[in-house]
């Protein structure tokens, strides 16, 4: 796998996580889902697919210097930098271009530094059999995860009922289903057609690079142009000008819904896009009880919680189904089923003149 790098998608800071994550603590640096950050267990789980140097880190600058702080084997030369979030299409089409200047033949996987999963050998033998398919083929490759419970947090693909010909547990997609109300995800998990639409890819990186410029056109000029100055005195500057003027969009629904087909590779390790509190409390060890306590203190006639407070010492009575956050001068109290919408609270923090807790 001499052609194959693994790319890190790490711009994000996780407002679902506050008020853990601020500005200066990004989601993906936090020990929310074990013990070690995120971002660690990811690349530690990449390392099983390739060498430090075939591991990348796609994130801002800000970021890049914590990750390097967090992590002292990574290098500058570990990260390709965006000046500014602008969603996952042109930060993937950027990869690309690197990855093409160092490698025309690169194949690129693409992972979200604050996915968890376990299995890692079953995780490693499900991405190698992407990579080999990838190299033979100039098509996209996305990852289904089996799903276990009518998820309403996730989007869907629907895939064919029959594997490709020749190839073991990859599948054509049919369509494409954005996050489903239960009754919805009940009919889908019942079809058995449908699988958790993960974010993560493998790819060529010309192929992607080429469906950009199909599909895309505009980005794919403006990420030609700064292709031709990678590798020059001319490449800072350049991205500093031609990245302003490149329109935000993600690789969903820029490329993937808008090609006739992608192959999905048919995942069965446990995954999670640990993408709320909710989620955190249901794949954290809980008490008899059914509590989560990542605090001192004690919890009477409670149950269904999840409490994480370090400098504060927890009292309930009478609890159930709640979250409860302290970090920093911060205090979060909501149920559990709330957690989708905590966004509300952090983007009115500014309104309030509390931005100081971003």
């Amino acid at each position: 796998m001499e052609h194959y790098y693994s790319v890190i998608l790490a711009g994000g800071v996780g407002k679902r996580f506050w008020p853990l994550s601020r500005k200066k603590q990004p989601k993906q640096l936090l020990d929310i889902a074990g013990n070690k950050s995120m971002i660690n267990l990811t690349i530690d789980r990449l390392r099983t697919l390739s060498e430090m140097d075939h591991i990348y880190i796609l994130t801002n600058q800000e970021q890049a210097d914590m990750i390097m702080k967090q992590n002292p084997e990574l290098k500058p030369d570990n990260f390709i930098i965006e000046p500014s979030g602008k969603n996952t299409a042109p930060a993937i089409g950027l990869a690309a271009l690197h990855l093409l200047h160092r490698d025309p033949k690169a194949i690129m996987g693409l992972f979200p530094a604050d996915h968890l999963i376990t299995k890692t050998a079953k995780f490693t033998s499900t991405v190698q059999c992407a990579i080999a398919a990838a190299g033979n083929f100039k098509a996209l490759f996305t990852f289904g995860i089996k799903p276990t419970y009518p998820a309403t947090g996730y989007g869907y693909i629907q895939v064919e009922k029959e594997e490709l010909p020749g190839e073991s547990h990859i599948y054509r997609s049919r369509t494409f289903a954005e996050k489903p109300n239960l009754e919805t995800a009940k009919l889908f998990l019942k079809s058995g057609e449908f699988l958790w639409n993960s974010g993560m890819f493998v790819w060529q990186a010309q192929v992607i690079m080429d469906k950009i410029n199909r599909f895309l056109p505009d980005m794919g000029l403006c990420l030609t142009e700064l292709g031709k100055t990678i590798g020059t005195p001319h490449y800072k500057r350049a991205v500093a000008r031609i990245w302003k003027t490149i329109q935000p969009i993600s690789i969903d629904y820029g490329v993937l819904e808008q090609s006739s087909r992608i192959n999905v590779v048919r995942a069965e390790f446990d995954w999670s896009d640990v993408g709320s509190w909710d989620t955190i409390y249901k794949i954290e060890e809980k008490d008899k009880n059914k509590n989560v306590m990542r605090s001192g203190g004690m919890l009477l006639r409670s149950s269904g919680n999840y409490v994480h407070c370090k400098s504060l010492k927890v009292f309930g009575l009478g609890l159930k189904n709640m979250v409860i956050v302290e970090h920093q001068g911060a205090l979060l109290i909501m149920p559990r089923s709330e957690s989708e919408n905590i966004k509300e609270i952090v983007d009115s923090l500014p309104v309030i003149g509390e931005q100081e807790l971003l």
